[in-house]
């Protein structure tokens, strides 16, 4: 069968927090956007009953009706929705090719924002009461919803340790049910003996989870002691997995560059180690995944892909112009030198009546076209001719230099 194929300024793969977010910017910027999603537009903030440290919600929010919000914001700025699976990528040319069962989606830039999914128990049951029916996975999200219940934190680590302590601000007893001997744990020496004398924690020891029960709503944790085999039922309103986390990152592997556990690796501008693709939110490697740090990720990277675009256009359209010769003048707006010597140079472009095009690069701003010319650096005269870079001059610059180069 031959796939149909579509063509965007920006494809945006994921539609949750940080995807949205990368929408509502480059579909403001006026950009053909799409956004392909395969599951529900909102990603896993949608199963969280109650978020109240989102900024501008002080009475709080439903995950589902923060992210209808944010979904309405894109559609309202013209952003296209594609609720499918992306099957394979290539990033390998300046057209990107994001392919989906029926239709090839090329882009001029692309956002990876395909989040991530925790890593769960695989005990009987689960699935039953996954998200909003007992079973969380971020303390922050919801602990003020267990208020002076009683809770049952599963694992050991630095984050399973810290959330659990998080939650006894609120819960009224907090079990934590621990793989290794007493005394045993995976975090920290100080949040272990921080834990260990907090007199609303209990520690199951050498136990993990054997079934989750409950009539429609989770009720009751069936831990298995790894020694005696004993099943202990602890009864809890709420369960909160902390046992690590999986980005959606596979059909990604050898193509962007990715962290040892599989996290999208960018520096701050969400630029991946491919020319044109950005990547946003729990996809990346980060210190916090909440909403609000999704949404200031998706901001930057919606930005960048609109930069990034701009930037293409000066590059082959005006800088790379094989009509005459060019000249590119790389400077940095902070840099003394390089604001005596830019209106020496824009006089020398303008005696040339036309004789060359002269394009002002600030690095400043960006430094995207001064990587493309390969230059580094401020400031620099970069001579284009039959379309190609010919010389750099890019040492020792001085009123001398742009008189004797551009006369």
């Amino acid at each position: 069968m031959d796939k149909k194929t579509e063509q965007y300024d920006v494809v945006i793969i994921g539609g949750g927090a940080a995807g949205l977010t990368a929408g509502i910017y480059c579909g403001r910027a006026r950009l053909k956007t799409l956004i392909i999603e395969k599951a529900l537009v909102g990603g896993l903030a949608t199963y969280t009953n109650e978020i109240e440290n989102f900024p501008g919600f002080p009475e709080g929010s439903t995950g589902l009706g923060l992210m209808e919000l944010f979904h309405k914001q894109a559609k309202k700025f013209g952003v296209t929705f594609k609720l499918t699976d992306v099957k394979a990528v290539n990033f390998d040319n300046d057209v990107k090719v994001v392919e989906t069962f029926r239709v090839n989606y090329e882009a001029k830039a692309v956002i990876i924002a395909t989040g991530g999914k925790p890593r769960i128990t695989k005990a009987k049951n689960e699935e039953n009461y996954l998200f909003d029916k007992g079973i969380s996975f971020c303390a922050t999200c919801d602990a003020a919803a267990n208020t002076d219940k009683m809770v049952i934190v599963i694992g050991s680590g630095d984050a399973a340790i810290e959330e659990g302590m998080f939650l006894t601000r609120f819960a009224k007893k907090v079990y934590v049910s621990v793989i290794h001997d007493e005394g045993i744990m995976d975090c920290n020496e100080i949040a272990k003996e921080q834990a260990m004398s907090n007199p609303k924690m209990e520690f199951l020891w050498n136990t993990v989870v054997d079934s989750f029960e409950g009539e429609g709503h989770l009720d009751t944790v069936v831990l298995r002691n790894l020694k005696t085999k004993e099943q202990q039922p602890v009864k809890v309103d709420t369960c909160f997995e902390f046992i690590g986390y999986e980005p959606n990152t596979d059909i990604f592997k050898g193509i962007v560059d990715l962290s040892e556990k599989g996290y999208v690796i960018v520096n701050e501008l969400m630029e991946t180690n491919v020319s044109g693709v950005f990547s946003a939110g729990d996809t990346n490697e980060k210190f916090l995944k909440q909403v609000a740090t999704a949404v200031g990720d998706g901001a930057i990277a919606g930005v960048m892909a609109e930069k990034y675009l701009a930037e293409n256009e000066v590059f082959y359209h005006q800088i790379l112009n094989a009509e005459k010769p060019g000249v590119v003048f790389v400077y940095d707006a902070t840099c003394e030198l390089c604001r005596e010597l830019l209106p020496i140079v824009e006089e020398m472009a303008a005696r040339s009546n036309g004789a060359f095009r002269l394009t002002k690069v600030d690095v400043y701003k960006s430094k995207g076209i001064a990587r493309r010319l390969g230059v580094a650096g401020t400031p620099v005269l970069v001579f284009v001719k039959d379309g190609k870079v010919d010389r750099v001059i890019d040492k020792n610059i001085t009123r001398d230099t742009i008189l004797n180069e551009l006369s």
